[in-house]
């Protein structure tokens, strides 16, 4: 029976642990560098106290993409508890499952009274709307605030492609809101691009939009 990434993906947000290790092994059966059954994998793995395997698969992510951010947190976080010979107890929030550029943490700019944004509770669903060349994110009625331009405006052309996005309030205080966005959708037009790009990804991208300086000549 030829599995879906979907399917392994449904496994890991129900927190079906054992059918999420089962189904991203037949994944990477097929394709053994497959980052994200090996983020999820390592996960699920993490989650059932198999320190050992988990670390393997982190290691392997590295090993084929060295600046995977999951991989690189989550193994960071595993060596960190290596200190202490007792079980490893995780809370896992399904909502936030990080998978490597279909989803980001972002905090939001223009925000609302301090009363609305201490209203948001963490894992609240929050509503993207596009307008005025800017993704406004709002809460049924109350606006909450505004995507940075950088990703907003790549949002915008991915979304004007066919692409479809969900989001979840991640944090809120008076003063800052973080929210969770994850891809839900990708458009045959944009298939191999990523929706969101690593740190040093964005930095060289910016680079290279950038138009070299004309120097002028000593007379």
């Amino acid at each position: 029976m030829k599995i879906t990434s979907n399917q392994a993906i449904q496994a890991t947000l129900s927190g079906d642990w054992e059918n999420a290790i089962r189904l991203n092994k037949m994944l990477l059966d097929e394709k053994p560098d497959d980052v994200e059954a090996l983020n999820r994998i390592g996960l699920a793995f993490t989650v059932t106290n198999d320190k050992k395997n988990a670390k393997k698969s982190y290691e392997k992510v590295l090993e084929i993409d060295p600046l995977n951010s999951i991989a690189l947190k989550n193994l960071r976080k595993l060596e960190s508890n290596n200190q202490s010979d007792s079980p490893t107890i995780i809370q896992v929030n399904n909502i936030f499952i990080e998978e490597t550029g279909r989803t980001k943490v972002v905090d939001l700019i223009n925000l609302a009274q301090a009363e609305i944004l201490m209203s948001l509770k963490t894992g609240q669903n929050v509503d993207m709307s596009v307008k005025r060349l800017k993704i406004f994110i709002h809460q049924e009625k109350n606006y909450i605030g505004v995507l940075p331009d950088d990703i907003g405006n790549r949002l915008i052309k991915f979304i004007k492609g066919g692409n479809t996005y969900e989001a979840f309030v991640k944090s809120a205080t008076h003063q800052n809101v973080s929210i969770f966005i994850r891809e839900l959708k990708k458009s045959a037009k944009y298939k191999d691009q990523p929706s969101f790009l690593h740190t040093l990804e964005t930095k060289l991208h910016l680079k290279s939009d950038k138009k070299p300086r004309k120097t002028k000549r000593k007379s």
